[in-house]
């Protein structure tokens, strides 16, 4: 596989666009709010970024190795958006280049495809597993993890889903994509799951959905990733406080 050296901008069209255009649009708005007892705020302006789609999913694939570890699958791609923040000066200087990010398998929602539902959602997450990591499974190996989170609710409307579903990841490798060129350079890399939130702590993994994810995966396995273990393998009394948090207790059943 090609090595990749840099991302370059080949033309700025922004000034020629449409904010109504392409793959992200911009609503520029002027609101009001509304209250309850009649009155109403001064008229302010706001922002919103969107997209066809609008929705995502997260595929959280992961493998039980022996007892004690759980390993989770991410792909590293280029994100020109972050990349090119090279171009800017920063209060926080960036700690790299974010050439490339490690994330989790994700994908929008496509609504000439998808139904409504934790059905579609784990049809979706099906997909994106195959697409961008050649793992192929059924819709019915994944469970959704939790419940909606908007990704970034200040400047646009996107909402994530969760799904998570035990794989072989030996075999997973960098599958098709959609076959747009973004899609066309990634690695597959596969991790320790306590590692890999470690990993989103330090800033070598910066995705929030990542982070989000993760932690959904560990609640979902009754996982303590800072003890690197099980919940149903603790003495009782411990076992007890850590349900008592929301932690399931079981460890050879989720599989």
């Amino acid at each position: 596989m090609r090595e990749l050296k840099a991302i370059t901008i080949v033309e700025d069209r922004t000034t020629a666009s449409r904010c109504d255009r392409g793959f992200l649009t911009l609503e520029r708005l002027l609101l009001r709010n509304e209250y309850a007892d009649g009155s109403s705020s001064a008229d302010y302006p706001c922002d919103l970024v969107s997209r066809q789609g609008i929705d995502a999913v997260v595929a959280v694939l992961y493998e039980i190795e022996g007892e004690q570890r759980v390993n989770v699958l991410l792909r590293e791609s280029p994100r020109a958006p972050v990349y090119l923040r090279h171009r800017k000066t920063f209060v926080h200087p960036d700690k790299g280049s974010y050439l490339t990010l490690m994330e989790l398998v994700a994908g929008i929602v496509e609504p000439e495809h998808d139904e409504p539902g934790d059905k579609g959602k784990c049809h979706r997450a099906a997909v994106e597993a195959h697409e961008e990591a050649g793992v192929e499974l059924p819709d019915e190996a994944f469970e959704v993890l939790g419940d909606e989170t908007f990704a970034s609710p200040g400047t646009g409307d996107e909402k994530l889903f969760f799904c998570g579903a035990a794989a072989s990841l030996d075999g997973a490798h960098q599958g098709a994509g959609d076959g747009s060129t973004m899609e066309e350079f990634g690695r597959i890399h596969v991790m320790e799951l306590g590692d890999a939130i470690t990993a989103c702590r330090t800033g070598a993994i910066p995705d929030m959905k990542t982070e989000v994810g993760l932690l959904r995966l560990a609640d979902y396995l009754g996982y303590l990733p800072q003890l690197g273990c099980f919940a149903a393998t603790l003495p009782p009394e411990l076992a007890a406080r850590a349900n008592s948090l929301g932690v399931q207790s079981s460890s050879g059943d989720v599989q």
